[in-house]
C-alpha cells in the first residue's frame, strides 16, 4: 500500500504525543468569576479547561508570547553566575504601558542563549521569580532546524516574496524543518499551560515563528482566550499558495479569536487565502471584520505597532546624546545629512539606496560637498550567501560613489557597520535633514517613528543643538511604498525602491523643499505617532480580543478534527444536529405531515457537475410520497421546466419553481402562479446591466427564468467574482429602485425577482392550504442551505403557531452545515439528509405502518 509523504506527517502527528496534552497540575486555587458559566457544557472537563478548583486571584493577568524573551542574559565564566535583565528596547516589554497597573503579564519564549540542562530548573526559578518569564529551553538541534532552518531559510524569505525558484536563490521544503517548527510550537504551548488559567487569562502570541500554536492551545483549551499578532508581511495567495503546509498554517492561524495586521493589504492577502483555499467568506460587522470559522467568529484587527515615547525621549535626554550630537556636528561640519538605519539583509534595499544617492549626486553637482548619507547597518540577523552578497555589494557601490564623488575632508556615503548604541542612533536622528527607509519589502519598520520624534526633541537636546526651545520642528521621509508604516505617514514621498531615479528625486525634493512645508509635514506626522504609540496599539488590540471573546461561554463547544486540522465547532445551545432517531420517532406518531425540500445543495450537491436528481433521491422521493399522510415539496429557485422534467417519475410530489412564482400540487395537477404583478418590463432594465457584467467577469452567465433573471459566478475568480457581484447589487438596486422587485444576493448569484416572492410565502400557502381543507400538519420538516430557505424556516414556525390548532405540530427547521441560521438543526451534507429521508421513508413503508397500526389497535383494545 502506498502512503503520500503528507500522509506519513498526519499520521506521525495523529500517532505520536503531538497533541496529547497531559494534564497540567493547577496549584493556584481557583473560584467562579464570571456567573452563569455551564462548567461541563462540553461534556469534557479537561479540555475546557475546568477544573475543581478555580481561581480566587482577581488579578488580570496577560500572557505574551514570542519567540524570544524580553530579556538580557549573560554568563559570568569565572563565577558560572547567570545575570539577567530586561531588554528595555523590546516591543513586548514596552506594550506593557498599554494595560492596566494591576495586570499580571507573564512572558513566555526563548533565551538568546543556550543554558545547559543541568542549569535550566534554577535559570527557570530566577526568571519566573524575578521576571515573571517562562523560557523554553529548545535543544541546539532543535533551535537551529527551526530558527535558521524553517523560520529564516522558508518562512521569512516566502513572505517577504522570495520564491525558492532554485536552490541558489532560496531553499527548497524540507518535512524535517517543518516537524522542528511543529515540536518547538508544541513546546511553547506545554510552557504556557504551565502558568495558564483558561477561563480566566489573556494569550497573546507574536509573529510567523509560532503560527501553528494556536491549534495546540485551542486543543487543549476550548475556549482560551487567544489573539495573534503578525508582525512580518503576510504575501498574497499567489506567493502563499506556493507553500506545502499552506493549509495547515491558514487552519491553526484561526484557531486564535482575534488575528492582527500591520496593514490592510496583509489582511487582505490572508483574507483572501481563506477564500480562495479553505472556501470562507468574510464581512464587516459595525467596523469590525469577522470571518465566520465553524460556528465562531475569527475577528481580523489592522493597526501598525507604535514606538515607546518615553524610552526615546529619554535617550534623547540622555548625556551621550548630547556629547555625540556636538560630535556629528563637529564631524559634518555643516553639510545636510540623510540617516537610514536598517538590518544588513536582502530585503531592506541598501545597496539601491546607495545607488540612489550616486544618481543624485550625477543629476545634481551642486549638491556634491553638501550632502551625505549616513547609513548605518544593524548586524545581520540571519546567515546565509545571500546576506553576504548584499553586504558585499553595498561596500562595493559605496567605494565608487565615494571614489567618484568624494574628495578629502568629504565622503558621500558613510557606512557605520558595528553594533550602534541606542543613544548615538537618536543623534544621527536628531540632526538628519532627511531620513530614506527603502526596503523592498519589510512588516512594519519602525525607524521613521522614531526619527519623527527625534527631530521633534526634547529642552535637553534643544541645548546641545543650540536652537530655540518652542522654534518649528521640521523632518522629512523618503518610505518605501512597500513597508507596513508607509499607509500611516501620509506626508512621507512615497517611493518604489527599485526605481533608482525616481528615488534620487525624492531625496532631491526632500533637501530642497521649503522649510514651512517641512514643518507641516512633521507636525502631522508627530500627532500620528506620539498619539499612537505602543500603549496605545496594545492597549486596542487587547480591547478587541476582549470583545471577540464575550461570546465563549454563550456556545457549545466541540473540538473535530485530526492534527492540524483540528478546530471548534461551536454553536448556539439551542441550535443542534438533527438526530435521526429523534425525529423518526416523531414521524411515527404523526399522521399529517409536511414535508419541504430545497434542491440544490440539499438533495444534490453544489460541487456536483450533474445537476439532475440521483437514483436514490428519486426512490427516496417516491417512497416518501408514496404514503398519503404526507405532503411532500420540492422548492426551488430552479425553473419550472427543468424540474418537471428531472422529477416526472415522481408522480405524487409537490414542486415549487423559481421560488414558489409556479407551484404544481402532484405530476397530474397543473401549474399555477402566485398572483403578483405580471408585469415583466423591468427584464429590459435588468438585462442588459448584467449582460455588461458577464461580459467582463470571465466565467459568469445569465440564466433568465420566467419570472426572474439571475447572475451567476461560481465559475469566476473568486475574489474577483464576489466585487462584480456586489458591484452588479448596488447598480441593479439603483436602476430598478421605481419598480416591483427585489434585488437579492445568493450563494454565488445575484438575482431580481418580483417581489412577494419567497421560500416562505410558498410554505405558509401549502400549509394554509392544507389547514382549510381541514387536514392542518401535526408534522412539518424544512430542510434547505441558502439564505432564500431562511425565509421559509421563519414561515413555519409563524404559519404553525398562528393556527387555531389545539396541538402544535412538531417543527423540524434544519440547515445544511453548521452556520448561523433561523434553523434549530443541522445536518453536515447532502449525505446527511439522504440518509435522513431513507430513514422516514423507511417509517413510511407498508410494514413499518401495520406494525403502528397493530399497537394503536392493541392499546385501544386494554
Amino acid at each position: 500500500m502506498m502512503v503520500s509523504r503528507s500522509c506519513i506527517s498526519l499520521l506521525d502527528l495523529v500517532s505520536g504525543d503531538m497533541f496529547n496534552f497531559p494534564q497540567t497540575p493547577r496549584k493556584i486555587p481557583r473560584v467562579m468569576t464570571v456567573p452563569g458559566i455551564i462548567s461541563k457544557v462540553d461534556g469534557n472537563r479537561i479540555n475546557d479547561g475546568d477544573f475543581d478548583s478555580l481561581s480566587s486571584e482577581c488579578c488580570e493577568k496577560k500572557i505574551i508570547v514570542a519567540n524570544f524573551l524580553p530579556l538580557h542574559a549573560q554568563k559570568d565564566l569565572k563565577s558560572g553566575r547567570w545575570s539577567f535583565s530586561f531588554d528595555e528596547d523590546s516591543l513586548l516589554l514596552q506594550m506593557k504601558d498599554g494595560f492596566s497597573s494591576d495586570t499580571d503579564v507573564v512572558y513566555v519564549g526563548s533565551l538568546k542563549v543556550d543554558v545547559d540542562s543541568s542549569e535550566q530548573d534554577e535559570v527557570s526559578r530566577i526568571l519566573l521569580e524575578e521576571f515573571n518569564c517562562v523560557p523554553t529551553f529548545l535543544p541546539p538541534e532543535l533551535q537551529k532546524k527551526f530558527y535558521h532552518g524553517f523560520c529564516k531559510q522558508y518562512l521569512w524569505p516566502l513572505f517577504h516574496y522570495m520564491l525558492p525558484m532554485c536552490p541558489d536563490y532560496g531553499n527548497r521544503f524540507d518535512r524535517l524543518l517543518w516537524q522542528a517548527y511543529l515540536s518547538t510550537n508544541k513546546i511553547f504551548a506545554d510552557k504556557i499551560m504551565e502558568v495558564i488559567n483558561p477561563e480566566d487569562d489573556y494569550v497573546w502570541v507574536h509573529d510567523y515563528h509560532l503560527m501553528v500554536l494556536p491549534t495546540f492551545l485551542r486543543k487543549r483549551f476550548h475556549r482560551v482566550k487567544l489573539g495573534f499578532f503578525l508582525h512580518s508581511p503576510f504575501p498574497s495567495s499567489e506567493i502563499y499558495r506556493t507553500l506545502p503546509v499552506r493549509d495547515e498554517i491558514l487552519k491553526a492561524l484561526l484557531n486564535a479569536d482575534l488575528i492582527g495586521f500591520h496593514t490592510f493589504d496583509y489582511a487582505r492577502h490572508f483574507l483572501s487565502c481563506c477564500g480562495r483555499m479553505l472556501g470562507l467568506d468574510y464581512e464587516s460587522k459595525r467596523g469590525h471584520i469577522g470571518l465566520d470559522y465553524f460556528g465562531r467568529t475569527v475577528y481580523i484587527k489592522i493597526l501598525p505597532v507604535g514606538i515607546h515615547m518615553g524610552r526615546l525621549q529619554s535617550a534623547l535626554d540622555h548625556p551621550s546624546s548630547s556629547t555625540k550630537v556636538k560630535e556629528i556636528v563637529e564631524q559634518f561640519n555643516g553639510k545636510k545629512l540623510i540617516v537610514g538605519v536598517d538590518d544588513m539583509d536582502i530585503f531592506k534595499g541598501i545597496s539601491l539606496k546607495v545607488l540612489a544617492m550616486e544618481q543624485l549626486l550625477q543629476q545634481h553637482p551642486e549638491l556634491q560637498g553638501k550632502i551625505v548619507l549616513v547609513q548605518i547597518v544593524n548586524p545581520a540577523r540571519s546567515t546565509g550567501r545571500d546576506v553576504q552578497e548584499a553586504k558585499r555589494e553595498t561596500y562595493e557601490t559605496t567605494k565608487r560613489i565615494n571614489d567618484t564623488f568624494g574628495f578629502p575632508g568629504y565622503e558621500p556615503v558613510v557606512l557605520i557597520d558595528r553594533r550602534v548604541p541606542f543613544y548615538e542612533k537618536t543623534a544621527y536622528y536628531a540632526l538628519a535633514e532627511c531620513c530614506i527607509v527603502n526596503a523592498v519589502r519589510d512588516g512594519m519598520n519602525l525607524v521613521p517613528y522614531k526619527y519623527i520624534v527625534c527631530r521633534q526633541g526634547t529642552s535637553k537636546m534643544d541645548e546641545a543643538l543650540e536652537i530655540a526651545s518652542g522654534s518649528p520642528r521640521t523632518s522629512m521621509l523618503v518610505v518605501s511604498e512597500f513597508i507596513g508604516c508607509s499607509p500611516s505617514l501620509s506626508g512621507a514621498i512615497r517611493v518604489n525602491p527599485w526605481d533608482i531615479d525616481a528615488v534620487a528625486d525624492a531625496l532631491n525634493m526632500a533637501i530642497t523643499m521649503p522649510d514651512m512645508e517641512k514643518h507641516l509635514r512633521h507636525e502631522k506626522h508627530y500627532r500620528y505617532v506620539s498619539s499612537h504609540d505602543v500603549a496605545y496599539w496594545a492597549r486596542s488590540f487587547m480591547q478587541d480580543l476582549e470583545r471577540a471573546c464575550k461570546e465563549h461561554y454563550s456556545k457549545r463547544c466541540w473540538g473535530i478534527g485530526f492534527g492540524l486540522s483540528f478546530r471548534i465547532l461551536s454553536l448556539s445551545p439551542s441550535f443542534r444536529k438533527l438526530s435521526i432517531d429523534h425525529i423518526v420517532s416523531s414521524y411515527k406518531k404523526t399522521c399529517r405531515r409536511a414535508i419541504f425540500l430545497d434542491y440544490d445543495g440539499t438533495v444534490v450537491p453544489h460541487a456536483s457537475i450533474i445537476k439532475s436528481p440521483s437514483p436514490e433521491v428519486i426512490s427516496v422521493l417516491n417512497n416518501l410520497c408514496i404514503d398519503p399522510q404526507n405532503t411532500v415539496f420540492i422548492v426551488s429557485g430552479r425553473g419550472q421546466n427543468s424540474l418537471s422534467d428531472w422529477f416526472a417519475q415522481c408522480e405524487n410530489l409537490g414542486i415549487a419553481a423559481e421560488h414558489g412564482y409556479f407551484i404544481r400540487w402532484s405530476r397530474m395537477s397543473d401549474w399555477e402562479t402566485i398572483p403578483v404583478a405580471a408585469d415583466f418590463v423591468w427584464k429590459r432594465i435588468a438585462e442588459p446591466v448584467m449582460k455588461l457584467y458577464t461580459e467582463a467577469t470571465d466565467g459568469s452567465y445569465i440564466e433568465p427564468k420566467e419570472s426572474a433573471i439571475v447572475w451567476h459566478h461560481q465559475d469566476a475568480d473568486p475574489d474577483f467574482g464576489s466585487c462584480q457581484a456586489k458591484e452588479l447589487l448596488d447598480h441593479l438596486e439603483n436602476v430598478l429602485a421605481n419598480e416591483p422587485v427585489v434585488v437579492k444576493r445568493g450563494r454565488q448569484i445575484v438575482e431580481v425577482k418580483p417581489q412577494g416572492v419567497t421560500k416562505g410565502f410558498v410554505a405558509e400557502k401549502i400549509l394554509s392550504t392544507m389547514i382549510s381543507n381541514g387536514k392542518p400538519p401535526d408534522f412539518v420538516l424544512c430542510i434547505g442551505d441558502d439564505r432564500s430557505d431562511e425565509d421559509m424556516f421563519e414561515s413555519i414556525s409563524n404559519t404553525a403557531y398562528r393556527s387555531s390548532l389545539p396541538v402544535s405540530p412538531e417543527i423540524f427547521a434544519c440547515t445544511v452545515g453548521q452556520k448561523p441560521s433561523k434553523a434549530r438543526y443541522y445536518l453536515d451534507d447532502t449525505v446527511d439528509i439522504l440518509t435522513l429521508l431513507q430513514g422516514l421513508a423507511a417509517a413510511s413503508s407498508p410494514k413499518s405502518r401495520s406494525n403502528t397500526e397493530t399497537q394503536v389497535s392493541f392499546e385501544s383494545s386494554v
